[in-house]
């Protein structure tokens, strides 16, 4: 357990990780409420409109990655990560005031769901590649975990604090108080201390984004990796569909349940955050157990016949996805060169989180047309495959080393 928390004794991730916390809740609020009033209060239980808002929220991910690594790497990540959560905060503000006045249409979510996006966009490589800057490279796989642990205690939090609030004093308040957490973060960016900038502030970073897919391309287990993270990405990770719709039309239940369910989730990734963070060296076997487990219980999940069992099943799937996140994430960022690590994180989080307009859409309409469960099935594919493509790869690795090794 000592070693599970060791980047904590820094101050400077100590302060920052204090900060992010308490945004990370707001943030949770927000998401949990948007896809809330857009399932229940402004449209029909439309399924499909759930996954457009999801396709509008990280769709930049992809339209914006010729410029979201580049500037990751070029300019001061501090600065740059103040100005995107400033942004957020505010946009957070806007479509607050917007459902606290009775004002607010399904447009303006979608809107705001795109700005949201497009902010998070720049945000999110230099977010994650900023802890490089804090730690040392040892205890970069730790902090990359206790990043995770942080960012889904938040998710087990936010999303019971709004259903609750939803239920006690409307969907707008939720948004208000989101925009209000963000003061945490940027107190934190303000006095946080930067000691030890990495490889890539130390002179002139050359080259744009296409030297990060040529640096990619060149390294297989890269290759098989992202492929992987499109997968359950694209058609895995899709649960503001799955769990809503799950928990209205499948059990019939409110906002609190609701809100319930995704805290149970996040219980298990917030354990499987842990677990990472206390393992020393990330490994590629640890991905493809993730892959299976998750595929695994997406598939038992769509078959829970009551409301109790499919939460249970839910915590040990949070845990498979988060396994697999977490392990790819630092992965990533330890095998490759400190100056690509921003555009290799960009083309990362594009391939896992701009993946979901392609797959929200899908999966929603599946939703819609055949049933919660059938859309759920489709994330077991998903996960299953990825495990099956990365298995065929780890073969393949050995039976080269055994013949090389036979050659000598």
């Amino acid at each position: 357990m000592h070693d599970t928390f060791r980047s904590l004794k820094n101050s400077n991730y100590r302060i920052w990780a204090a900060g992010a916390l308490v945004s990370n809740i707001g943030s949770w609020m927000q998401r949990t409420t948007q896809d809330w009033i857009v399932l229940t209060d402004l449209t029909h239980q439309n399924a499909t409109a759930v996954g457009i808002v999801m396709g509008l929220q990280f769709g930049p991910q992809i339209l914006l990655l010729p410029l979201t690594g580049f500037a990751a790497d070029h300019f001061d990540r501090r600065k740059l990560l103040f100005c995107t959560q400033a942004a957020m905060g505010l946009l957070a503000l806007g479509l607050g005031l917007l459902v606290v006045t009775g004002l607010v249409e399904l447009w303006h979510v979608y809107v705001f769901a795109f700005l949201l996006g497009c902010a998070a966009a720049f945000d999110s490589p230099a977010r994650q590649t900023f802890v490089a800057e804090l730690v040392s490279e040892g205890d970069l796989p730790n902090a990359v975990g206790l990043n995770s642990t942080s960012f889904n205690a938040a998710r087990m939090i936010g999303p019971a604090v709004a259903g609750l609030m939803i239920a006690g004093v409307g969907s707008g308040w939720v948004f208000l108080l989101n925009a209000l957490s963000f003061v945490a973060v940027l107190g934190a960016l303000g006095v946080v201390r930067v000691d030890r900038p990495d490889v890539a502030r130390r002179g002139p970073v050359r080259g744009g984004l296409a030297d990060g897919f040529r640096y990619v391309l060149r390294r297989t287990d890269l290759k098989v990796i992202l492929v992987m993270l499109f997968l359950v990405g694209t058609f895995g990770l899709n649960f503001p569909i799955y769990i809503s719709t799950m928990a209205v039309t499948v059990f019939h239940k409110g906002a609190g349940q609701y809100g319930l369910l995704t805290s149970i989730m996040a219980a298990g990734s917030v354990t499987g955050a842990l677990m990472a963070a206390a393992r020393t060296r990330p490994r590629l076997s640890l991905l493809i157990l993730g892959a299976a487990v998750f595929g695994l219980g997406c598939a038992l999940a769509a078959m829970m016949p009551s409301y109790a069992l499919f939460g249970l099943v839910l915590f040990v799937v949070g845990v498979a996805a988060q396994t697999l996140t977490t392990t790819t994430n630092s992965l990533v960022q330890m095998s490759t060169e400190p100056a690509m690590r921003g555009r290799v994180v960009a083309i990362l989080l594009a391939i896992t989180l701009g993946g979901t307009p392609i797959g929200a859409p899908i999966v929603g309409w599946v939703a819609d047309h055949f049933g919660p469960r059938w859309a759920l099935g489709i994330g077991a594919v998903a996960g299953m495959l990825a495990a099956a493509i990365a298995l065929a790869y780890l073969a393949r690795s050995n039976r080269s080393r055994c013949a090389g090794g036979s050659a000598g």
